[in-house]
């Protein structure tokens, strides 16, 4: 693990312990690792479980309700390890507290929760444990009964950056880097641009400032965020855009990979396509959420992209990097779709063959127009969905057929699940990859030959290292 938080020189013995629950997407991955960088610097310490910890973080995510009910009922376990230990600090932050009352709620449902903080102010955490242990200390000196206090803290506004922000990164050899925060688009079933606010883009400097560093600091792989990364730089008025902003990540020296995600269709511009071809860093790699196939649905549900436009963007991108591996996400049973609807996303998935798809089922998000729809039967979207899997399934198998007998760059990232003497890692299209190797691999580029496929894995061995 690569650390860029200090701890101010104590020892490790001496130190209060801190464990943090991540749920959600990649944004939250980097804010939880912004959350120990904080804690780090605060003289805390990463224990293995929950039960060893003086504070418990719950980093939230609300997009879907699944998310949202796995969180909560996390958090109602802990009400008993609060009884045993009443010196414990539990916070709960991100996504789901930003949602109209469920701050109030939390302290109403759980009243030993200590803190609520936002997406945006999780930087006040510190402060905020401090509070929470003087008005203990206060409460026991007038009395020998439970006490309690509640700081509950949401952002006023959205309008600053705090780029001061500790960061402990646990994702060697990737470094996630925020570029943009906030949403502007409103699709009609999604909650995010209520809880994450608007777009709001960090200046090119900071973010050049910040893979540079990562680099220097060895990490191999810099996966740029945003909830759409394409709008970056919409809001600054300098000239900067997402395009310039990885022509200029491109022309920093050193051996490293350069993702990004998301990306929304309407915005993917041809100048990024661009500079996606040209460029020795970028992959040729993109998760370019879809979401439906039926021109009806997308209109009900705000994409402003019908499928004439998305299939033209994927033959640019096919026609510039023949090779590119393309992801999306796909939601089925959103209210307004029919079994007709249905099929039209079947047929653009057999038509556009994606490496891989993220589905899910439609459920409703208190506070968007979709919510208020019309719902579809739990039992035809469990129906549509399977359907659309095994679709999937198939297709990406096919894909992985492809790669056999093929030699590939692949950056080695972590030791394969419960084998010692294999490790695993990408392409530079994305896919997963297991050959022979050891720990000191990790971090490393090696030409793989594949040898085997099965589903969306591959299988191989090594060639030699890449340089």
């Amino acid at each position: 693990m690569h650390i860029c938080a200090h701890t101010h020189g104590r020892n490790q013995i001496d130190m209060k312990k801190y464990f943090i629950h991540t749920y959600g997407c990649q944004m939250n991955v980097h804010e939880s690792e912004k959350l120990a960088g904080i804690l780090s610097n605060k003289g805390y310490s990463k224990c293995a479980n929950e039960n060893d910890a003086d504070i418990v973080v719950y980093n939230t995510c609300c997009i879907r309700d699944t998310a949202e009910r796995r969180a909560l009922g996390n958090i109602g376990v802990i009400k008993g390890l609060k009884k045993q230990k009443p010196s414990l600090v539990v916070a709960v932050v991100g996504c789901m507290p930003q949602q109209d009352g469920v701050a109030d709620s939390i302290r109403e449902k759980y009243p030993y929760v200590d803190i609520v903080l936002g997406t945006r102010n999780i930087a006040m955490i510190a402060d905020e444990i401090d509070k929470v242990l003087q008005s203990r200390a206060n409460l026991k000196k007038r009395s020998d009964k439970k006490y309690r206090c509640f700081n509950n803290v949401l952002p006023d506004d959205y309008l600053n950056i705090d780029e001061q922000t500790p960061t402990l990164r646990t994702s060697y050899p990737n470094a996630w880097v925020n570029i943009i925060y906030g949403c502007n688009n409103f699709c009609s079933y999604c909650i995010v641009p209520y809880v994450r606010g608007r777009e709001l883009s960090r200046s090119m400097n900071s973010v050049l400032d910040e893979v540079k560093r990562c680099v220097d600091e060895g990490y191999k792989e810099i996966t740029l965020l945003g909830q759409n990364v394409n709008s970056y730089g919409n809001d600054l008025s300098d000239g900067t855009n997402f395009a310039k902003l990885l022509h200029s990540i491109d022309a920093l020296p050193g051996k490293f990979r350069v993702r990004f995600m998301t990306s929304h269709p309407k915005d993917l511009t041809d100048a990024v396509i661009d500079e996606m071809a040209a460029s020795d860093k970028i992959c040729s790699n993109l998760h370019l959420p879809i979401q439906a196939g039926s021109d009806k649905v997308l209109r009900d549900m705000n994409r402003r992209y019908d499928r004439e436009k998305y299939l033209s963007l994927i033959d640019k991108l096919r026609s510039r990097m023949p090779d590119i591996g393309i992801t999306t996400d796909i939601m089925v049973g959103f209210p307004t779709e029919t079994e007709k609807d249905f099929c039209d996303t079947l047929e653009i998935v057999e038509r556009v063959r994606f490496s891989n798809a993220f589905t899910f089922i439609y459920s409703p998000r208190k506070g968007t127009p979709a919510a208020l729809m019309e719902q579809i039967p739990y039992s035809i979207k469990q129906e549509r969905i399977s359907r659309l899997i095994a679709l999937q399934n198939r297709i990406t198998k096919e894909i992985s057929d492809t790669y056999t007998g093929g030699v590939y760059e692949v950056l080695c990232e972590d030791l394969a699940p419960k084998r010692s003497d294999k490790v695993c890692g990408r392409t530079d299209s994305g896919r997963l990859v297991t050959f022979d190797g050891t720990k000191e691999d990790i971090g490393k580029f090696f030409n793989v030959k594949i040898t085997q496929s099965r589903s969306a894995s591959l299988f191989g061995t090594k060639e030699g290292d890449v340089l």
